[in-house]
């Protein structure tokens, strides 16, 4: 693989220098005594992950007390962390600009603090009252501002569970950890990590729990109400528009935000979620107004809320807006401006492939945005518009510039590609449709017996095939079939229901037996169908790859918008709400799930905003065009089920693995050389592992499930809210044993950590040359009701007719741009079993189960490698082939193909 740099272009964007740099996203410019305005980066900074002796504990009798009158009290200091924002805007919000001699500045009282006991007073049954104190500035340290206090706590004051902090900052700021120092049994630590608003905006005071973990029924009577407040603060009233940047509500709302009809009624979208006809899970409720025009759908705006505590860390935000302020403010500006014919297509395969060699050049654009004018910022080119665009060769096109013609590559990226979650065993023979034949025309499938034994004859016959289990599947015929007529009257796409069927050969690979192409009645013509196979006669060949081409449009559309977006973005977006909502901080099902939820809320707004959005990416370069997302809604109609996304439950429900005692990990693959499968059974199997250890360390026995009252309201919110449009469905798992709740949290934690990354890192690598993945397919196929001069101009140059089919370069251009961004790991990117959260490391039994499950990740990367290295492996590599290292735990910063975040991070 080409090395990769820090940003998707090559030497046309510098390096930023970070500490000089501000990107307007959704605070206004705040003006500052004596300074210019600068554009705030509004960050999550996150806490080191590091082992620690911090414990919790307070025993009074060990305590070396000092005299306090007639009542023994100890001293205690309490050292208050705070991250800066980058380019020191809050440092000069907190004083730092006038140095650490400003008596002013050490002597204000910026921060109230309160701790709170955990324990009621024994006489009154009440909380025993808050101990306050001032903590004032003492340093700066490693762009962080320290603040200190000293309390004199009395020595039956007991354990100290919550801190309360008050800001009287004009301004926000981000509270890393408060650690509270000389206390009998070692300090404690409070970890923080969130943003504390100003009382002028917020007068109620931020509560923080330690890092001891408590079920409901455990808490210490003194932090029970505590507990319930702060849960309550986050639910909302379900009424009021919420603020970017100051709330922390987390509430339900359905997709009416979508469409854009006050703009322009061609904008207008189908509401998802709320309805039988467009089931759909839901998304955070942001509480902006109607529109004007559609009192249904939701006014678009330029900023989306988000709680305020899933918002980027800085190097994230740094990374992800770079890459995303070129791509969607300079780059495409510049190239609609360059490309006068939007449907302008590639001229020839060696100007494809100038895009990675030599770039092409694109034009300055007079009069930008300030968008745009901000995005050059932000790449160091003011005052010269970038005039060449080039791009990193993706690693697929680098091996082998022509593996998109091999039949063999086409069919090994079904098991080993970023799409391995539609292949299935054929279980049912004939193929037939379940449409309406009324409708749809006859449901027979044109993949007849005596077609495909023409193709597998030298291996064995259909039955002898369907007996063996040797058939199998991709199948979205009647997904699309459905959008056909619908879609053709868009204009510059072009669609069909389709199907491609396989042979398992007897050294472990997948064969192309053929791709059935339908086109339902429509217009007064008949239902058209053809099954096309591989041919080595040259007319038979190009229509063979005019067929794969537009196959791979349907799989590459079916990838983004289901097995990608839907099943991973869209339906944890629920679960990642009714966590906050239901789970309180200090319980230890949400400390174990708070990882796996990070910056995953802000990648859905984002993509809300301009991925598929009415007139976003996906509807312009993408073959189902505006009903892209009404086929997502299908999808999760038909499709979704709870309890078929944990890997092994998906396998057996695809055929492609069967229970069995003695095999490894109890299952028996259908196909044995399964990369994603092989790979991934290994990581779900350390998962699980994990959840379990953690689980059964809190949970004894099925009673404790069953009256945890916050457990048991998350998971009835998840199904009858966050997915209320399938709460009726029978399917969903019961929540009353340990062994349930570990198979619920694993399935969870799969689906944000190992499924994202099997179908999102790959991306650029694999599709970056898009005739190897086509987003779109522009032209029908030159044997579906030709005219003498379109076959005439197939015939004389089949090429430039597949180069017609292929996307636009303004389409593909794109597309490109895009999946580079999407499979880019920023700097900060959190790996599962790399590093400890601070709240795993305080209970020794957890910690010691994730040290075993950190050993057995490493293991799995040295078996990846091992895999990758057998030739007889024929499905893993290979000569110029891109080895498979998708669930590969750990990277390093960039497109590298690898690496598994604990989140849906990009």
């Amino acid at each position: 693989m080409a090395t990769q740099n820090t940003y998707m272009f090559k030497s046309q964007i510098p390096r930023p220098n970070h500490a000089g740099i501000f990107f307007l996203l959704n605070k206004p410019c705040i003006p500052i005594p004596n300074h210019s305005p600068s554009f705030p980066i509004w960050r999550r900074p996150q806490l080191q992950k590091k082992d620690t002796n911090v414990r919790v504990g307070y025993v009074p009798n060990k305590a070396k007390a000092v005299a306090g009158g007639t009542r023994m009290s100890i001293s205690v200091r309490a050292t208050v962390t705070v991250k800066l924002t980058i380019g020191g805007f809050l440092s000069r919000l907190v004083g730092f600009s006038h140095g650490l001699n400003d008596k002013s500045d050490l002597l204000s009282k910026l921060l109230l603090l309160e701790l709170v006991s955990s324990e009621l007073d024994p006489k009154t049954g009440l909380e025993k009252k808050p101990i306050s104190g001032y903590a004032h500035q003492t340093g700066l340290k490693d762009g962080e501002v320290i603040y200190e206090s000293e309390f004199v706590i009395p020595a039956d004051y007991g354990e100290i569970g919550a801190v309360l902090v008050e800001n009287e900052h004009q301004n926000e700021i981000y509270l890393k950890h408060i650690v509270l120092n000389g206390l009998p049994n070692g300090p404690i630590e409070f970890s923080c990590g969130s943003w504390v608003e100003p009382k002028f905006d917020n007068p109620e005071k931020r509560i923080f729990f330690s890092t001891k973990s408590y079920l409901p029924s455990q808490t210490p009577g003194g932090l029970m109400s505590l507990r319930e407040k702060d849960l309550v603060s986050l639910r909302g009233n379900g009424k009021d528009e919420y603020k970017s940047f100051t709330d922390r509500i987390y509430d339900y709302d359905v997709y009416n935000d979508l469409g854009d009809p006050d703009s322009n009624r061609e904008l207008a979208r189908p509401v998802l979620g709320g309805s039988n006809k467009y089931p759909y899970p839901r998304r955070c409720r942001t509480g902006r107004p109607p529109c004007k025009t559609d009192p249904r759908s939701e006014r678009r705006s330029d900023t989306l809320y988000v709680p305020r505590d899933e918002e980027f860390s800085e190097e994230k935000e740094m990374s992800f807006v770079t890459k995303t302020a070129y791509s969607v403010y300079m780059l495409l500006p510049s190239l609609e401006a360059s490309l006068k014919d939007p449907d302008l297509g590639f001229p020839s395969f060696a100007d494809i492939t100038q895009l990675y060699k030599e770039g092409i050049p694109i034009p300055k654009i007079k009069n930008q945005a300030s968008m745009q004018i901000l995005a050059l910022r932000l790449v160091k080119a003011v005052c010269d518009a970038i005039d060449n665009l080039q791009f990193e060769t993706p690693a697929m096109f680098e091996k082998d510039k022509f593996s998109w013609l091999r039949d063999e590559e086409f069919s090994r990226q079904t098991v080993a590609g970023v799409n391995p979650y539609s292949i299935k065993l054929v279980t049912e023979w004939p193929l037939k449709s379940a449409l309406d034949p009324d409708v749809y025309g006859p449901p027979e499938s044109a993949f007849t017996e005596e077609l495909v034994e023409l193709e597998i004859k030298d291996f064995m016959t259909v039955g002898e095939a369907l007996k063996q289990k040797k058939l199998f599947i991709i199948d979205y015929h009647d997904l699309l079939l459905p959008y056909v007529s619908k879609v053709r009257q868009i204009k510059g796409t072009t669609l069909y229901g389709s199907r491609a069927l396989f042979f398992l050969t007897p050294d472990g690979t997948l064969k192309p037996i053929g791709i059935e192409l339908t086109r339902p009645p429509m217009e007064g013509k008949p239902q058209w169908k053809q099954a096309f196979t591989p041919s080595l006669e040259t007319t038979g060949l190009w229509l063979w790859r005019f067929a794969k081409a537009h196959f791979l449009t349907h799989d590459c559309g079916y990838h983004e918008l289901v097995s990608h977006w839907l099943r991973t973005h869209c339906v944890t977006e629920p679960y990642i709400i009714a966590t906050n909502r239901q789970l309180s901080v200090m319980h230890p099902i949400y400390r174990l799930l708070h990882p796996h939820c990070r910056y995953t809320m802000k990648m859905n707004a984002f993509s809300r905003q301009a991925l598929i959005n009415a007139d976003g990416i996906i509807e312009n370069s993408f073959s189902l065009g505006k009903y892209s997302m009404e086929l997502c809604s299908m999808a999760y109609d038909q499709q979704w089920r709870f309890d078929r996304e944990a890997l092994p439950a998906d396998l057996i429900n695809r055929g492609i693995a069967v229970e069995h005692p003695t095999a490894p990990h109890g299952l028996k693959l259908m196909i044995e050389d399964y990369p994603f499968a092989n790979d991934g059974l290994m990581l779900w199997d350390a998962l699980k592992q994990w959840v379990a250890d953690y689980v059964n360390y809190y949970y004894k026995d099925a009673s404790m499930v069953q009256s945890d009252t916050e457990l048991q309201a998350w998971w009835t919110e998840i199904r009858t809210k966050g997915h209320e449009d399938k709460k009726d469905e029978p399917w969903w798992p019961v929540l009353k044993t340990p062994e349930d709740l570990i198979g619920t949290i694993t399935t969870i934690v799969w689906v944000a950590s190992a499924h994202h990354s099997a179908v999102n890192f790959g991306q650029y690598d694999l599709a970056g040359y898009f005739p190897n993945r086509p987003s779109i397919a522009r032209t029908n196929m030159p044997c579906e009701d030709p005219t003498g001069e379109r076959w005439k101009r197939f015939l004389d140059n089949p090429g430039s007719e597949l180069l017609a089919c292929f996307p636009s370069q303004i389409q593909a251009t794109k597309v490109t741009a895009i999946l580079h961004v999407l499979s880019n790991h920023s700097p900060d990117e959190e790996y599962i079993g790399e590093h400890i959260e601070p709240e795993w490391s305080e209970e020794p039994v957890i910690k010691e189960a994730f040290e075993r499950f950190s050993s057995r990740l490493k293991e799995l990367e040295n078996i990846i490698d091992d895999r990758n290295a057998n030739n007889s492996l024929k499905n893993r590599g290979g000569v110029g082939v891109v080895p498979y290292e998708l669930l590969k735990p750990f990277s390093e910063a960039g497109v590298t193909g690898k690496g598994v975040p604990y989140s849906i991070s990009i």
